[in-house]
């Protein structure tokens, strides 16, 4: 039974032919459609064929339970009815392994700590790469110009190797977003390995390259995702990629005040 039907009046507004919908159009078309028809979000996604998730209504987390704690108890994903746990539900679909792997180290983490009013530095990046990571394979320019946020070169000089790149969102928050684009909507990429491009599942290859340790450092690079060429009509307008709000420079060490003058 649905909750809040309210709460699912942004459904109506997912466009399956955006591109970064694509890798999940598959699923998430079907999905969709049986939340217009009535369903609840966990049911719509629990009645996907071959579903590797079990999706419980949000009433059947305990009060004073963690939702990842209870996620990697359980094994049931506690899913509200509106367009943030739809989103969720359908990565969990498509990547099951890596998001297991992920509530693995939440779940463990919290047991180790307790929830606390701070994550650290491990649950940071674990929930960073949850709500709002993506995937890029590219050319290694693609790649030096983006850590160097070289905007410039980036999406104007070196567009033609946009061809060569494959982008998957991750996060559900992004996608959430997305739903409403607009510019400044940011992604935090994690890079894969060009080679990857054919042939490989990207759900076997993610977490065996993953670990606590290396999460930590937070190894993310901001994109703004409708720079992406293809992804967003307006940015074929080189003006576009203009607007320093949201296609911001490396931001350098400020230079120290000028030296204080002893009095006599």
């Amino acid at each position: 039974m649905i909750t809040d039907p309210n709460a699912l009046a942004p459904l109506h507004h997912i466009s399956w032919q955006a591109p970064w919908l694509h890798d999940l159009r598959a699923i998430g078309a079907s999905a969709h459609q049986r939340v217009l028809d009535g369903a609840s979000v966990a049911q719509a996604l629990g009645a996907q064929p071959h579903t590797p998730i079990r999706f419980v209504p949000q009433a059947d987390l305990p009060a004073g339970t963690a939702y990842e704690s209870f996620i990697f108890g359980t094994g049931g994903v506690p899913t509200r009815d509106n367009l943030h746990d739809f989103f969720n539900g359908l990565i969990w679909q498509h990547y099951p392994q890596t998001k297991r792997r992920l509530n693995q180290w939440q779940a463990q983490a919290i047991a180790a700590q307790g929830v606390g009013p701070v994550r650290g530095p491990l649950r940071d990046a674990l929930t960073l790469l949850d709500e709002s990571g993506a995937l890029l394979q590219a050319p290694a320019p693609l790649w030096q110009a983006l850590r160097a946020r070289d905007w410039q070169r980036l999406f104007i000089d070196l567009r033609p190797l946009w061809t060569q790149a494959r982008l998957q969102v991750f996060g559900h928050a992004v996608l959430e977003k997305l739903v409403y684009p607009r510019k400044s909507v940011v992604a935090h990429i994690y890079c894969a390995p060009t080679a990857m491009k054919s042939g490989v599942d990207v759900d076997a290859w993610l977490p065996g390259v993953l670990s606590p340790e290396h999460l930590a450092t937070k190894p993310f690079t901001p994109l703004p995702l409708l720079g992406v060429p293809g992804w967003w009509p307006a940015n074929e307008n080189v003006c576009f990629y203009d607007d320093a709000a949201v296609f911001r420079s490396v931001c350098r060490p400020r230079l120290p005040g000028p030296a204080s003058i002893p009095t006599a």
